[in-house]
């Protein structure tokens, strides 16, 4: 029977969305660092307040031996299996809010589309990251998580997309902390789509340029991704980017207290964690006599 669930922590660590290996370089095993984001979100699981919600793991799975790219979207199949296993979870729980902990940052597509569709698309979007994840499939580079926004606005690969129950307008989004486009048709696109964006310095002493996009946006909720790559890595590297001038992290919890006190956040995204000391503490360890076998 299904029931209805206020918050959800839906654990989501999903990695196959992400072709990040070659730059993780201090793991030199390109499937342990591929598969770096699953331990990134159990990671974030055990490191975020234990406040009694409701816990919900994505099944996903974890070979990493041979990945296949089908219609330009690498482990597109395997994308489209953990897409559904994340919607039938929350259709069975019904919440109203859903804390999402990934995994790269494809895993805000299932629920951030759920919530639009479950308040009839009154839903605003802001995408704290430092980049714009707007890619199509074709466009050369294959990781679903830089086609993240564009899913939720009902584009790309058709297989995926089909799963989703909704879809946010590009009128609806807002980029923060966007830095860096990595090829020119991305930055020519986001001006298609019309999405606006506030880089780093537009956000760094206070909100007002995003309390003014809330008030104009006309939806009463918002849902908020943050992408750890939005972060300095002047003052932290958790991420797989490491583009200078980034945000600091007072400035990233300052953005979303203030988005929550001007509307109400019905979801929120912490993704994109690569917790490369972690997992290179976990390799030394495995090493060690009593502890290998």
């Amino acid at each position: 029977m299904e029931q209805e669930t206020s918050v959800l922590r839906l654990v989501y660590p999903q990695w196959q969305g992400g072709d990040i290996s070659r730059l993780v370089t201090e793991i030199p095993d390109p499937a342990e660092a591929s598969t770096g984001y699953y331990l990134g979100a159990q990671l974030l699981n055990f490191l975020a307040p234990d406040n009694g919600q409701k816990t919900r793991v994505v099944p996903v799975a974890t070979d990493a031996a041979e990945r296949r790219s089908a219609d330009g979207v690498l482990d597109r199949n395997v994308i489209v299996a953990q897409t559904r296993a994340a919607m039938d979870i929350l259709e069975i729980e019904r919440p109203r809010r859903i804390v999402t902990l990934g995994g790269e940052c494809s895993v805000s597509v299932a629920p951030f589309t759920y919530l639009a569709n479950e308040y009839d698309g009154d839903v605003a979007m802001v995408w704290i990251d430092a980049h714009p994840d707007i890619t199509l499939p074709g466009d050369g580079y294959e990781g679903f998580h830089a086609m993240a926004v564009t899913a939720c606005m009902g584009l790309g690969d058709r297989k995926i997309v089909s799963e989703l129950p909704a879809r946010i307008a590009p009128s609806r989004i807002l980029f923060v902390g966007l830095r860096d486009w990595e090829r020119r048709e991305i930055e020519i696109r986001q001006r298609q789509y019309g999405i606006p964006h506030l880089p780093p310095a537009e956000v760094a002493r206070d909100s007002d340029a995003l309390i003014g996009w809330l008030r104009a946006c006309g939806a009463s909720k918002v849902v908020v991704h943050f992408d750890m790559d939005v972060l300095d890595p002047a003052e932290i590297v958790p991420a797989v980017g490491v583009v200078p001038g980034g945000m600091k992290i007072d400035e990233v919890v300052r953005v979303i207290d203030d988005i929550a006190r001007e509307k109400e956040i019905v979801g929120l995204t912490v993704a994109e964690a690569m917790p490369r000391i972690a997992i290179r503490l976990k390799n030394m360890l495995g090493r060690l006599p009593l502890l290998r076998e």
